[in-house]
């Protein structure tokens, strides 16, 4: 099922990319130094590489996974727009199964970036509350992978959404409440979605952040 529902986001991406116009398209992200150009050509990445391709570019950087795919980012937005787009759509399907996130990876990836692209932009695109609630329950859980949410940022917290059923944690925890999308950014160190959260516990997650 979590190929069909990164399937249906990369399409849903693909359509939100198409229509900004040339200056939406050069603001930064959320992601330190990615623009939006940038952010569309790292949705297309893992597509376009072989792992032995990505492994020989991370000797160069001593095992620095950012860096790597940084370095591939960097010059595949060099691309034309209309080029990235297509790609999306054309590898929309698929299946990605990256080391240690497996296919959560992807699929966190297509909720969490497409707001790092939304949020600076001050559109409210997004994917359904549903697929952020399949992704909450995975990022909460004790399978998370480290590189979506640091160790220990979650506990002692209860989170609980003001916009859909979900609540995670235990009932003593200091409580963080608010729309489940800033509640996954935030846990995933998005900390411009502090200010959409309240209770006692968004002071522990900033310092978290």
């Amino acid at each position: 099922m979590i190929y069909q529902l990164t399937t249906a986001n990369r399409l849903m991406i693909a359509d939100f990319l198409e229509g900004l116009d040339e200056s939406q398209w050069q603001v930064e992200t959320l992601c330190r130094g990615w623009t939006v150009q940038h952010m569309a050509a790292h949705f297309v990445q893992p597509m376009l590489l072989t792992f032995g391709r990505f492994f020989l570019a991370a000797l160069r950087y001593r095992g620095n996974t950012d860096r790597t795919v940084d370095h591939f980012t960097q010059r595949i937005a060099r691309r034309p727009r209309p080029e990235l787009i297509s790609l999306l759509r054309t590898h929309a399907g698929d299946r990605v199964d990256p080391p240690r996130v497996g296919p959560m990876g992807p699929f966190a990836e297509t909720c969490l970036h497409l707001r790092d692209i939304a949020r600076p932009l001050g559109l409210p695109a997004d994917v359904p509350t549903a697929h952020w609630r399949i992704l909450l329950d995975y990022l909460v859980s004790p399978a998370v992978a480290p590189a979506l949410v640091r160790p220990g940022t979650v506990d002692g917290l209860r989170l609980t959404a003001t916009d859909v059923d979900w609540s995670a944690g235990s009932g003593a925890g200091a409580p963080v409440t608010g729309p489940i999308e800033a509640i996954g950014m935030a846990i995933t160190g998005r900390s411009s979605a502090l200010a959409d959260l309240s209770g006692e516990g968004v002071a522990l997650l900033a310092r978290r952040s």
